[in-house]
């Protein structure tokens, strides 16, 4: 009976031995799943800023062109401007030089 008795006691204190093992064991695991989850969520949050960089920097680069792209066309008037004031003053030229002319046609360099 004593041997019984005995043997019940170890047993409990196997099983109580065990569960603190496993509880132990749960713990442990939980930690590492919590540690795992914080790098992951470092990585995702360097990433994330890194994205939001590159975005910015396009952006700027974007409005760079875009403005590049505003002077190129207001540069393009102009010279369409200028064009065309050349354009009259020769016309203007050749009316002159032809009004005065005796009817004989004269190259105009």
């Amino acid at each position: 009976m004593v041997y019984q008795a005995a043997d019940l006691f170890r047993s409990i204190e196997d099983r109580a031995r065990a569960g603190e093992a496993r509880a132990e064991a749960a713990e442990q695991a939980q930690l590492e799943i919590i540690a795992a989850t914080e790098r992951k969520l470092r990585d995702a949050s360097r990433a994330l800023e890194e994205a939001r960089r590159r975005i910015e920097s396009q952006q700027e680069q974007l409005d760079a062109a875009e403005f590049r792209a505003q002077a190129a066309e207001a540069e393009a008037r102009e010279a369409r401007q200028s064009l065309a004031l050349v354009e009259d003053a020769i016309r203007r030229r050749l009316l002159l030089t032809s009004g005065h002319d005796d009817g004989r046609s004269t190259a105009v360099a």
